[in-house]
């Protein structure tokens, strides 16, 4: 497989549009690719395409995810820059992944495995259904940090819904209004973020609240004040302890409901492994200079690195700004860089 197949690849993939919930047209196009290069390749039970080299009992995983966030943007190259949805995120590194196994030389006794999760902008339904599988001796997750970065960690995250509902007061009264009481609590809640940040310089090390959402409304005898909230938590805020901490923010009044509807745990892998090691070594060789970096977002890896327990990393090329923007595109040279990088790895790890 050339290079210019690999772009043929990416290209292709970005002109199956797959948000999260239709991604079945874009799985089945990856598929039968990974079957022309060679692999073993099916879509597993819960939608994910899946393909496979080598038949050893050592595997190196290499897992990203095939759908996207919604909105079009039309498949477009202008010279280095290549225009998708899906580009960055992370259609791009996916693509990358099978390009380099399929380039790659893989070694006696290992299996180098792919597969584009399903639903990892939304529920994570993809990365969920392989939990129980048997867990792999290597695993790269497929988000974008740059060519010659590698993503050692992201943050958790947690989702409140917040509801205050008090009788009607006249507008001179001194009593504070649905409204009111909901706004002191989002200021407590900015509040103990702030105490937590003060001796906290890095982004990863911080909590990070924003209000997604909010309305009112009254009956005439009542008013409703109604809050959704995110919030980034970093590794020494589990989210149990986070709701503690936001149900003691609420108390300023007993009507109030504080509801966590969703979290994941922040999550950080080991530095020293077999996989890091490989990753510095194909960069140095592909004229980069390797760095590490730790995510404010979340990701697969939150789910399947505690549940594996093995060495894990995050690793695409592409700009991770641009995600989810109406401006995402990935650089040609950046992503055959990536192509190149991800061949070394392979070989370097399988051929141990």
């Amino acid at each position: 497989m050339s290079k210019f197949d690999a772009l043929d690849l990416l290209t292709g993939l970005l002109e199956h549009y797959s948000p999260s919930g239709e991604e079945a047209a874009a799985a089945g196009f990856l598929v039968s690719q990974m079957q022309a290069l060679g692999f073993t390749a099916q879509v597993d039970a819960c939608g994910n395409p899946a393909g496979w080299l080598g038949e050893g009992e050592r595997e190196l995983l290499l897992l990203g995810h095939i759908d996207t966030v919604p909105g079009v943007i039309p498949v477009r190259r202008d010279g280095d820059r290549l225009d998708g949805r899906g580009a960055v995120d992370a259609k791009g590194p996916l693509a990358c992944f099978v390009s380099a196994a399929a380039l790659a030389s893989i070694g006696d006794g290992w299996r180098v495995t792919v597969i584009g999760a399903v639903g990892e902008e939304a529920d994570s339904r993809g990365a969920r259904f392989l939990l129980d599988r048997q867990p792999p001796q290597l695993v790269m997750i497929g988000e974008p940090s740059g060519w010659s970065r590698l993503a050692l960690g992201y943050k958790g995250s947690a989702w409140l819904n917040y509801r205050v509902q008090l009788p009607l007061a006249h507008t001179a009264a001194a009593a504070a209004s649905a409204c009111e009481t909901a706004v002191a609590f989002w200021n407590a809640l900015v509040g103990l973020a702030h105490q937590h940040n003060q001796d906290e310089a890095k982004v990863f090390d911080q909590l990070t609240p924003t209000l997604r959402a909010m309305r009112s409304a009254s009956d005439g005898f009542s008013e409703t004040a109604e809050l959704h909230i995110g919030a980034r938590l970093p590794l020494s805020l589990p989210p149990e302890r986070f709701y503690q901490l936001a149900v003691e923010c609420a108390r300023q009044s007993d009507r109030a409901v504080l509801e966590m509807v969703e979290s994941i745990p922040a999550f950080r892998g080991e530095k020293n492994s077999l996989l890091v090691r490989a990753f510095l070594g194909a960069v140095r060789q592909n004229g980069g200079q390797p760095s590490f970096t730790y995510k404010s977002g979340t990701s697969d890896m939150n789910l399947v690195g505690p549940a594996w327990g093995c060495p894990i990393a995050a690793y695409g090329p592409g700009d991770s700004s641009l995600d989810h923007t109406p401006e995402e595109h990935i650089l040609v040279s950046e992503y055959l860089a990536g192509v190149q990088v991800m061949r070394r790895v392979i070989e370097t790890i399988t051929h141990a």
